[in-house]
């Protein structure tokens, strides 16, 4: 659906969590856009203004919803969609899927297959998505920063400077104790829990639901189609009894996991996604160690020539976990302008021009 008008474009967000209120702080602050709605998942934060959501001065008029319909009858140009869906996968799904139908694109950080969700996720999850596309003549856009540009945007350009490319490896090394998210933390990935136990993450198959997108996404690119898509994982217990911003870690449980999702071709590691996380510094020190203290992203291109970029977020405003939560935010709030004028339809990093922050100088 496309939005020609030089005014402000109209648009919504749902959510207002970790990463959702750097969204709308942006959207607020950015003359591109003109703010008509904000849904919230508790009734807490129901009817409290968007500029208090987002930790700003003053007020904009409009108030929280726990409605979507509500949000939707606004008739946004395009809805900023950050809720959590991690356990909420269904409901996050028919969120889209009427916000699409209503004729209203979308930009998300979340579900993060969606970043390219074929032969990731069964195709009846997929298609309802797309027809509600058609249906409205609307276009969605999942992205952020991993799943995200540090593993779509960033190696597939290096690897457009190749003569020839093995291998395109993705690394995440970050220590997430100041990740302030309880059900991320402990609920989904499994960290203060025993290892006797397997969380949502590592049960078969999720890191490749939550991952696969990466994989497939860098193989599209490569024009390769892999054979299949593995994954293998290792975790570290606490060596003691600490806390973290999320809740307290016990000696013994979960303080430390790497895995790898990979996508194999003629028996070969063609792409992986490799995540190396740890709850404290002088966890496993043999595994990799990130380029800047608290974390760093890695990008690895083996071939002709080969490449190794490391990419290290900070931010005045706090550490690398918060410049991480702004740029996934930022990442697709961004990309609205570009994905209001795309085809109708689920788009990525492949299908979108370069966004290159036209507009957003603050000399």
């Amino acid at each position: 659906m496309a939005n020609s008008s030089p005014s402000p474009i109209p648009v919504a967000a749902v959510g207002t969590g970790n990463v959702g209120k750097h969204a709308l702080t942006q959207l607020i602050n950015d003359d591109r856009f003109d703010l008509t709605a904000v849904w919230v998942s508790s009734e807490a934060k129901a009817g409290k203004d968007a500029a208090e959501l987002a930790g700003l001065p003053g007020s904009t008029g409009i108030l929280a919803t726990t409605d979507l319909d509500a949000v939707i009858a606004t008739r946004p140009a395009c809805v900023v969609y950050t809720a959590l869906a991690d356990n909420r996968l269904m409901e996050a799904l028919e969120d889209y899927r009427r916000i699409l139908a209503a004729g209203i694109n979308v930009v998300g950080s979340s579900a993060v297959f969606l970043q390219y969700p074929w032969q990731v996720i069964p195709a009846e999850m997929v298609t309802p998505i797309e027809d509600a596309a058609q249906e409205g003549s609307s276009t969605i856009f999942v992205n952020g920063i991993d799943p995200g540009f540090a593993n779509d945007l960033l190696p597939l350009a290096l690897a457009g400077t190749c003569q020839n490319v093995q291998q395109i490896r993705c690394m995440e090394i970050i220590n997430y104790d100041t990740y302030d998210s309880a059900p991320v933390m402990f609920d989904v990935m499994g960290f203060g829990g025993s290892l006797d136990e397997t969380p949502m993450l590592l049960q078969p198959g999720v890191l490749s639901l939550a991952w696969g997108s990466v994989v497939r996404q860098l193989a599209a690119g490569l024009g390769i189609e892999l054979d299949e898509v593995t994954e293998t994982h290792v975790r570290v217990p606490a060596p003691e009894d600490f806390d973290i911003a999320a809740g307290p870690i016990g000696k013994g449980t979960t303080a430390a996991i790497r895995f790898e999702v990979r996508g194999m071709k003629n028996g070969n590691v063609a792409v992986v996604l490799e995540h190396v996380t740890r709850l404290r510094d002088d966890l496993c020190p043999d595994w990799p160690q990130p380029a800047q203290p608290g974390g760093s992203y890695r990008i690895e291109v083996t071939g002709e020539p080969s490449y190794a970029l490391d990419l290290c977020l900070s931010s005045p405003n706090g550490d690398h976990n918060h410049a991480g939560l702004v740029a996934t935010a930022s990442r697709v709030v961004n990309a609205i302008p570009a994905v209001i004028d795309a085809a109708p339809g689920i788009v990525t990093t492949l299908d979108l021009p370069l966004v290159t922050g036209h507009g957003l100088y603050a000399g």
